[in-house]
């Protein structure tokens, strides 16, 4: 174990959420005696930020002379701040678009970890259980195609279960969001009106729907959720705690083979096991609705979005030693770090291609 006991994890863990919850960004530093030589910022995914909350003091402790700040400002901004040299690296569930890839040749996409993305729904008196929803259900609702709960098309994948006759109030992103680039890759893949009309982002425009609402982050999306009923909502895997302290559903999803799924590590890892093989040398690839009995269609890869010439050998040195830590089955992607945010560890064929991208910091 990399940390102390069991207590100073479950107290690191809540630390990490509640700053999270807060909106706040955190700086690990060390105590005055030990001032860091080098200084890092990380910024991005708010869906990544509780995991490197996790990983900072871990690896700080470690290296005395690395200081780490992380920030939860969602992915688009991790992006274009490790773009723009702002951050060290920019944290993202999105990896770059070809278009930015050609603009900026100098920016690596490398992959840390698998993640996962939930269907949640505040239904009063039906929290309780697991509603069925497929893709072209959930472009409906986000089109204005369907209004009420009790719609045909989602009472057909729920038969039995008393649905309400009330207005559905879909909640989404409205900050720069790699949650929003997988929820409309879903919704692209699994419907033709969806990808010809609106299409996938990390910022799409979103078809105006009466009663819809925007939130920022997925802390944010958490708490619209929680404040609306009616509302459903697309959140981030590693805020699955609040979202159960909140007493919210969960949908199964319907996947590829047809097969309504939930959203747990051994359905995303059936989901990396179809997909993870076919990742390029860039790494830029879409995990969304994978084919396979078992697999959750709603996984991708949680990627550090870093430059490849660094301002100097000591940063990039220091890049270079922090990347591949987080990558290690000791390290980053021990157990105990994967589990507390329900994501997947990188498989080792993925690892690989990951470390060969880390070796072209300098």
């Amino acid at each position: 174990m990399l940390l102390h006991s069991k207590k100073a994890f479950s107290h690191a863990l809540k630390g990490a959420v509640l700053a999270s919850l807060l909106g706040m960004g955190t700086a690990i530093s060390m105590p005055a005696s030990a001032a860091p030589a080098v200084s890092l910022l990380e910024t991005g995914s708010t869906l990544l930020y509780p995991l490197f909350n996790l990983w900072v003091p871990v690896y700080t402790k470690q290296h005395p002379n690395v200081r780490i700040t992380t920030q939860g400002t969602g992915s688009g901004t991790g992006i274009a701040q490790a773009i723009s040299g702002v951050a060290q690296i920019g944290a993202s569930d999105a990896y770059m678009a070809n278009a930015q890839v050609k603009m900026h040749p100098d920016i690596l996409n490398i992959p840390l970890a698998i993640s996962i993305q939930m269907i949640n729904y505040n239904l009063p008196g039906l929290n309780n259980r697991h509603l069925k929803l497929s893709g072209s259900v959930l472009a409906g609702i986000y089109s204005g195609k369907i209004t009420n709960w009790n719609d045909p098309q989602i009472a057909r994948l729920n038969p039995g279960v008393k649905l309400p006759n009330h207005k559905i109030i879909p909640v989404h992103r409205t900050d720069g969001s790699g949650d929003t680039f997988i929820f409309t890759t879903y919704l692209s893949d699994t419907t033709p009106e969806w990808a010809k009309n609106i299409g996938y982002s990390t910022t799409v425009s979103w078809p105006n729907v009466q009663g819809g609402i925007g939130a920022v982050g997925n802390p944010g999306m958490v708490q619209a959720l929680k404040s609306t009923p009616y509302g459903v909502a697309y959140i981030g895997i590693s805020w699955k705690k609040p979202v159960q302290k909140a007493g919210l559903g969960t949908a199964l999803l319907q996947n590829r083979a047809g097969k309504f799924v939930l959203p747990t590590v051994e359905t995303a890892k059936a989901a990396a096991g179809e997909m993870v093989s076919k990742t390029p040398a860039d790494e830029r690839i879409s995990l969304v609705y994978a084919p396979g009995a078992n697999s959750y269609p709603i996984i991708n890869y949680e990627y550090a979005i870093v430059k490849k010439d660094q301002p100097n050998a000591q940063t990039a040195a220091a890049m270079r030693e922090f990347l591949n830590w987080a990558l290690a089955a000791k390290g980053g992607n021990a157990p105990h770090f994967m589990k507390a945010v329900n994501f997947v560890p990188l498989p080792e064929n993925a690892v690989a291609l990951s470390r060969k991208q880390i070796a072209m910091i300098k």
